[in-house]
């Protein structure tokens, strides 16, 4: 249990990685911490009382979503979830392990670092479609009213990372944002309240300028937020602090119902993990 929020039972990380001593990285790739293990984010997830997770592949790992498998079975399965990094090569036969294996969608980062270009995420997202996976999305935001009819051709379910990521924060009444908005409103788009030390220009303790865009979100459709920790915060120093993290989302999300919401029964939707009595 945190300081300033009361997490219920059930309550799920839904973006976080893990990297393997040793594990060759691809050309081009992000720079990879040398090892961020399992056991060390299980210590985080348990401090904070948080019980599933979902696991999102590495771009320094590319489409060798091995370590990842290797996470969802230390974590356990029944509790955790995979986000893969697939090509438009991959056969139905690996889509079909991977499913096996605890994944559920199909990441698509559009930023430098990303391996997947824009010219095959159609394709690929169809194809994912059809193992019942959703699509994951990030992206500049301040790019979606130019990527938003691409985006909404994809079937099923868009899950958009990092409050949408815009890397210049704006503010509320911006196109960009109100075309996030609109997206939500097709009932198929998710957010992610993650992240917001990534872009923020003002800083901690508040990230004000990225918070503005998280209350409004919660104001406008709390059924489609989820929360992410995105642990073990890549490229960002000072390294923010566990509980702080989480802390936000009572401040994104003072009542204590929507906060439920958002990091219990949102989850159980989205990752198809089991409904679990969630109890404060």
């Amino acid at each position: 249990m945190t300081r300033n929020i009361v997490v219920p039972n059930g309550a799920c990380d839904c973006h976080f990685h893990v990297f393997k001593r040793g594990a060759p990285t691809i050309p081009g790739a992000l720079a990879a911490p040398e090892e961020e293990t399992v056991t060390r984010y299980r210590a985080m997830r348990d401090s904070l009382g948080l019980t599933h997770a979902v696991i999102v592949q590495s771009t320094a790992y590319g489409t060798d979503n091995s370590i990842t498998a290797e996470g969802i079975t230390a974590l356990g399965a029944k509790d955790t979830r995979g986000i893969a990094i697939v090509d438009e090569t991959a056969s139905d036969a690996l889509l079909g392990e991977l499913t096996d294996a605890g994944f559920c969608g199909a990441r698509f980062h559009m930023l430098p670092g990303g391996i997947i270009g824009w010219d095959q995420v159609d394709r690929i997202a169809e194809r994912v479609h059809g193992f019942g996976w959703h699509s994951q999305l990030q992206l500049d935001g301040r790019t979606l009213p130019d990527r938003a009819a691409q985006i909404l051709s994809w079937p099923g379910r868009i899950v958009i990372d990092h409050i949408g990521k815009f890397l210049e924060p704006v503010t509320p009444d911006h196109d960009a944002f109100k075309c996030l908005l609109r997206l939500v409103d097709t009932g198929r788009v998710w957010i992610k309240l993650s992240s917001p030390y990534e872009v923020s220009r003002v800083g901690a303790p508040g990230y004000d300028d990225v918070s503005v865009l998280a209350r409004a979100l919660v104001d406008h459709a709390p059924e489609r937020m989820l929360w992410a920790s995105n642990w073990p915060y890549l490229m960002t120093t000072p390294r923010p602090d566990d509980t702080r993290m989480l802390e936000l989302l009572s401040e994104w999300a003072p009542d204590t119902a929507i906060q439920k919401r958002i990091l219990c029964d949102n989850p159980q939707e989205v990752y198809g993990f089991d409904a679990i009595k969630s109890e404060t």
